[in-house]
């Protein structure tokens, strides 16, 4: 930051603490309005205090894994209000390829069709390190009353920013205690999936996003999450206008790699303020 070439910018690190879980910083039905209260108080706070542009183009953003989908959702939910996402190593972005479970076909989240456990994550040579069994298991360890959807864990975060509210204010949960996927559940958990978002709405979202969503993934993410990526570009590629989406993959990384240094990311978060367009 002290750097005479470092871009003047207002940097700006999200809590991503809450009681069911990271927040995801978006509006949801467990956690109330986070993305409302992120953009219309929490921002135009700073920027009246902070000497903030007030524009769209002054409001980029990067992450990467949770931050990363973050950054994109609210790119997406709010086109008119962010000038950009960097985005590496996302979160799903598409529910038909939520890690390794179809959450809308499949049956049992823990078990494959092939009737074996089902990895949770890998090793970048390829090695299963966890099974979804096992790490759902883990965050009932660490649950209040031994709930996995009560842990501040992964699945629980998931769960409660994704899913519906139970009677009991309590997020419902998406699978029950041997995995068996909830439909009814699931379904709901469309209105954040980042694909559907997009091709209901493509009409009215691409030309406000041309240029603002960069998607980057390794090949051998730890979590499989490039298998998302990949259904999203291929849902996109054939709409018009097409472009909107800049996809990069690295066919030898894992999870939470990058195509750019963070110079590099910064100076194009720069140019993109300035109004500017960049290479992809």
């Amino acid at each position: 930051w002290m750097a005479t070439n470092a871009p003047q910018m207002i940097y700006v690190l999200p809590d991503g603490a809450g009681p069911n879980g990271d927040p995801y910083q978006i509006n949801s039905a467990n956690n109330g309005p986070y993305g409302d209260a992120f953009t219309q108080e929490l921002i135009p706070y700073m920027e009246e205090h902070f000497r903030g542009t007030g524009e769209a183009r002054g409001r980029v953003m990067s992450g990467r894994s949770t931050g990363a989908w973050a950054a994109l959702a609210l790119q997406i939910f709010y086109p008119d209000f962010f000038g950009g996402a960097w985005a590496s190593s996302p979160d799903p972005v598409d529910f038909r390829a939520f890690q390794l479970v179809n959450i809308y076909e499949e049956k049992n989240a823990f078990v494959n069709e092939h009737g074996e456990e089902r990895p949770s994550a890998r090793e970048e040579s390829g090695d299963v390190r966890l099974t979804m069994r096992r790490e759902v298991q883990m965050e009932n360890v660490l649950g209040h009353t031994g709930q996995w959807t009560r842990s501040g864990g992964q699945w629980s975060g998931w769960n409660a920013v994704f899913g519906p509210r139970g009677a009991d204010g309590l997020p419902i949960p998406v699978w029950d205690a041997n995995g068996w996927i909830n439909r009814s559940v699931a379904l709901q958990w469309q209105k954040y999936d980042l694909r559907i978002v997009l091709e209901k709405n493509w009409a009215t979202l691409a030309p406000k996003l041309r240029g603002k969503l960069r998607i980057w993934a390794g090949e051998r993410d730890d979590y499989f999450l490039n298998n998302a990526v990949h259904l999203l570009e291929e849902s996109l590629e054939h709409r018009e206008p097409k472009g909107v989406v800049t996809f990069t993959y690295d066919p030898h990384a894992g999870h939470g790699g990058s195509n750019l240094s963070i110079e590099e990311m910064m100076q194009e978060m720069y140019q993109a303020t300035q109004g500017a367009t960049t290479k992809p």
